[in-house]
C-alpha cells in the first residue's frame, strides 16, 4: 500500500514555498551569483571589466544577466557622459543584502568540494 505524502498547506508553509519560489525565479542561472559577488566585493566596474571577472560568460548572456538584476533592483547601471559612452555598474544597496546569502553559498561550495574531491580553497 502506497503512503501519501503529508504536504504542509498552512498559510506559513505556502508563504515560505512562494517566497523561494520568487527568490529562485529571481537569482535562477548560471552567472547571477557570479555577476552579483563581483560586484559586492567591487566598487564600480564597467561592462569590459565585468567580462573579464565573471569567467566564461559570454558578451550577450553578460548583458542579458545584467539586464534582469537592474530590472530586479538588485544592480545599478549609470552611464557616463564620456566618448565613446561608458557603462558602469554596481550593486544596489537592497542587491547588499544577498552578501550574506552568496558568502554562506561560498562556504557551503568549499565545504563540498573538501568533502567529495579532497580539495583546499586556494
Amino acid at each position: 500500500m502506497k503512503k501519501k505524502a503529508v504536504v504542509n498547506n498552512t498559510a506559513v508553509c505556502q508563504a515560505k514555498m512562494q517566497a523561494i519560489s520568487d527568490t529562485m525565479s529571481i537569482l535562477s542561472g548560471k552567472w547571477k551569483f557570479h555577476i552579483l559577488g563581483t560586484l559586492i566585493e567591487g566598487s564600480e566596474l564597467g561592462f569590459m571589466d565585468l567580462l573579464r571577472e565573471v569567467d566564461g560568460i559570454g558578451n550577450k548572456m553578460l548583458s542579458k544577466e545584467l539586464q534582469d538584476l537592474e530590472t530586479n533592483h538588485l544592480v545599478r547601471r549609470k552611464v557616463m557622459n564620456t566618448k565613446p559612452i561608458t557603462v558602469q555598474y554596481s550593486i544596489t544597496e537592497y542587491g547588499e543584502t544577498l552578501s550574506p546569502l552568496i558568502d554562506e553559498v561560498a562556504k557551503w561550495g568549499i565545504a563540498y568540494r573538501q568533502s567529495i574531491y579532497g580539495l583546499n580553497p586556494e
